[in-house]
């Protein structure tokens, strides 16, 4: 797949070698092939309810918090606590995960967190995911004995209101204490890219491991890329800063 906006991903790509850059990363989508892993525990917990729900309803539920769905959607679960029926849908995912099931990780993903504690650029994974789920993901993909806090995390416990509101990519921006303008974020899904197009994000770029490129461009992506080879070639080209730049 070509990439999307080239003039547009060489700009951002370049900005990571600025003295002032930084950057922000979603997880399921973007770090590892996970989609498949939710949807299925949405389909088993919805099978085990009794409720008939179409595969495209998923689609709603794609880079944001179960809660903050249920709690917005129509659907069989009106009436009951969003948070309790999240709940049950996280079960069934932790079920799977007991039973060895585990997500590919994007191509690129361990390459560019390598590079990431090898320069100590400012960076921060930005996800609607829980923090257990996320700290262990990215604890596998991280080189082996990196230290806590090189990577920061914003997980879906941190913020008041998930993508497609700001706040959490404000939130990963307040955390590297950086200009949100100065930051490029990767993203695969439309939630996220309005969220931190909406925060002020300098360069929001589309990873199109689940979503077509034009649906990541209308949501304001600057460009689309197939995974993240091309972050991980540049961020080889980035310079070190004398260590990690960022502590636990």
């Amino acid at each position: 797949m070509a990439v999307r906006g080239s003039d547009a991903l060489a700009e951002a790509l370049g900005r990571l070698a600025l003295p002032d850059a930084g950057l922000l990363l979603d997880l399921d989508g973007t770090l590892v092939l996970s989609e498949p892993l939710h949807a299925e525990a949405y389909r088993r917990y919805f099978r085990a309810r009794g409720w008939a729900v179409p595969d495209g309803v998923l689609d709603e539920f794609s880079g944001r918090r179960g809660h903050e769905v249920f709690a917005s959607l129509e659907g069989p679960w009106t009436g009951e606590d969003p948070h309790a029926v999240a709940g049950g849908v996280i079960a069934e995912l932790v079920a799977m995960l007991a039973a060895g099931a585990r997500p590919a990780e994007v191509p690129g993903a361990a390459e560019v967190l390598a590079a990431v504690v090898r320069t100590g650029l400012p960076t921060a994974v930005v996800t609607s995911a829980w923090r257990a789920w996320a700290a262990e993901t990215v604890t596998a993909l991280a080189p082996a004995g990196t230290p806590d806090g090189v990577v920061r995390l914003v997980a879906g416990e941190d913020y008041a209101r998930g993508k497609p509101d700001p706040e959490p990519y404000r939130l990963g921006a307040a955390t590297l204490g950086l200009d949100p303008a100065g930051l490029v974020a990767f993203e695969d899904t439309a939630a996220g890219v309005a969220s931190a197009r909406a925060a002020g994000i300098g360069r929001v770029i589309g990873v199109t491991t689940t979503r077509d490129p034009d649906r990541l461009l209308r949501a304001g992506a600057d460009a689309c890329v197939p995974d993240l080879t091309a972050l991980a070639a540049a961020m080889a080209r980035v310079p070190a800063r004398g260590g990690p730049a960022v502590g636990g």
